[in-house]
């Protein structure tokens, strides 16, 4: 990791950086692809399964008994501890679906919102160097609470046509029967416009590399929706001297084992901290089966030291990280004044692993700096709030003529004679 002692606020907007690749490049490569698919759909989703995941004879949709296959594969021990993620995941996530609210907002004039959900969405889920079955529970999960009709899962095969077993037993679990054996661009392609597999749906969730990312920008512009901008994962620690080294050390490799292009950032106001915690993350990477991963990620990564925890704390918000962990005595006072953060681990026992797997939260998050406007997955997500109105005679009567007088300032005659003309036929009435 490289230090940085007392950086000068004139240095933030370098030290906050994300590496990232040439956006304009990626796309170049993506939008052929997607153009492919959308003009040869399911023949260009295999000829593209063949070349980037080397699978010599590809098909697209998982059948029953390859789930079947898949329950009986994954041990014991690992569908107990997803399935205790799922009930905590569930317990945390139906509390958010909300019952409408009726308002009268004056005499006569009713106004309420209505959640309905999505009615059909994609869910993407990396399947690369780490198969990330845990995305589906945070994914499955809220889409199923919110009562989303129909939803559309893919995944990129293993090199035999296989889809790794705990994505298959995952996927089952939280009730996903549409699985398709297609990743990276092509399978967002594929979601954007629809094969004769695969149906084009209203919304992509998921996370991904930066061509996939790329990719779910492409279809944002071509009218379907997307969870959020993302970028590579990402932890920041803020802390003080009441820090444990080997717990930040171990928080700190846990997000740059994902890839080497996470970041993690060490924001301190102890010298004393950040020199143990580099040994503790010398010490630690050599048992990681990762570790080369890791250490690339490393190199991109940054230890800040500050003077005073207001200033650190003004740089965490500044950064605003996809996850922030706060490993200090005081960590509930100092996230009081977090404003800009996917998501906030308290003090020394809160690791963000938890938060990845089984606390309950979502782990679906903002990145890249977008958490300073935009909250990471939840049954939000998976529905549209709708108003509705409703108003009385009363209410034409006590509310039209500011609407009319609105609406002629506006130059709006149509406007102003949608009111008036119920206001006279009330008059006709009484």
């Amino acid at each position: 990791m490289h230090i940085f002692h007392y950086p000068e606020r004139s240095e933030w907007s370098r030290l906050a950086a994300r590496e990232m690749l040439d956006g304009e490049e990626i796309e170049r490569r993506v939008l052929p692809i997607m153009q492919d698919v959308l003009g040869r759909g399911d023949a260009a989703l295999l000829e593209y399964t063949t070349k980037f995941d080397r699978v010599e004879n590809p098909s697209l949709r998982v059948s029953e008994a390859e789930i079947a296959d898949a329950t009986a594969n994954v041990s014991e021990e690992l569908k107990a501890a997803i399935r205790l993620a799922y009930g905590n995941i569930e317990r945390f996530h139906r509390p958010q679906l909300e019952a409408p609210v009726r308002i009268e907002t004056q005499p006569g004039v009713v106004c309420w919102r209505k959640s309905v959900p999505i009615e059909r969405v994609g869910l993407y889920i990396p399947g690369g160097t780490a198969p990330l079955f845990s995305t589906i529970l945070m994914l499955g999960v809220p889409s199923a609470i919110a009562g989303v009709p129909e939803r559309i899962l893919c995944t990129p095969p293993q090199a035999d046509n296989s889809v790794h077993p705990a994505i298959l037993f995952t996927a089952n679990l939280v009730g996903i029967r549409q699985i398709f054996k297609v990743g990276g661009a092509q399978a967002i392609a594929a979601l954007t416009f629809g094969t004769e597999t695969i149906p084009k749906v209203d919304k992509i969730f998921g996370p991904g590399n930066q061509y996939v990312t790329a990719a779910k920008q492409i279809a944002q512009r071509k009218g379907v929706a997307i969870d959020m901008p993302a970028g590579p994962s990402e932890v920041a620690v803020l802390a003080d001297s009441t820090c444990v080294p080997a717990f930040v050390a171990a928080d700190l490799l846990s997000q740059a084992e994902h890839g080497a292009d996470s970041q993690v950032m060490f924001i301190t106001i102890s010298e004393a901290s950040i020199s143990a915690v580099l040994e503790e993350i010398d010490q630690q990477v050599l048992a990681l089966p990762r570790s080369d991963i890791a250490r690339k990620a490393l190199e991109n990564s940054r230890a800040l030291l500050f003077a005073t925890m207001d200033e650190a704390l003004e740089f965490a918000n500044f950064y605003a990280a996809e996850h922030l962990i706060i490993a200090s005595d005081d960590a509930d006072a100092l996230a009081e004044r977090v404003v800009n953060a996917g998501s906030i681990f308290l003090g020394h026992y809160s690791p963000e692993a938890v938060g990845d797997y089984a606390s309950g939260t979502n782990h679906t998050l903002p990145t890249n700096g977008y958490a300073r406007a935009y909250s990471g997955v939840s049954v939000d997500s998976f529905v549209k709030k709708i108003t509705l109105q409703r108003l009385t005679p009363q209410g034409i009567a006590s509310l039209g003529t500011e609407v009319e007088i609105m609406a002629a300032a506006e130059g709006l005659e149509a406007h102003r004679y949608a009111v008036s003309v119920r206001k006279a036929a009330q008059k006709l009435v009484t």
